[in-house]
């Protein structure tokens, strides 16, 4: 999940966040807004770096999929065609 200055100012300009959620905090908080906990993620390696637990609001919280690998790391297979 990329967390940017839409989730909260904490987060804006070069301070987004990458964030992989391991869970969602049921407390009570401002309407809108949630507790979530998780990893801070490198964009580049998709390595976990911190643990964080953050508060941000739903409405700017922007599900996206996994940060792209680094080049050169897919698998490629090649199959054969007859003899």
């Amino acid at each position: 999940m990329l967390l940017d200055g839409r989730a909260s100012v904490q987060f804006g300009g070069d301070r987004a966040l990458w964030l992989r959620v391991s869970s969602i905090c049921d407390r009570p908080t401002y309407d809108g807004w949630v507790w979530l906990t998780g990893y801070a993620i490198n964009p580049r390696t998709g390595a976990a770096m911190a643990r964080r637990e953050v508060f941000a609001q739903i409405a700017g919280l922007q599900i996206n999929p996994k940060p792209a690998s680094p080049a050169g790391t897919a698998r490629r297979t090649t199959r054969r065609r007859g003899v």
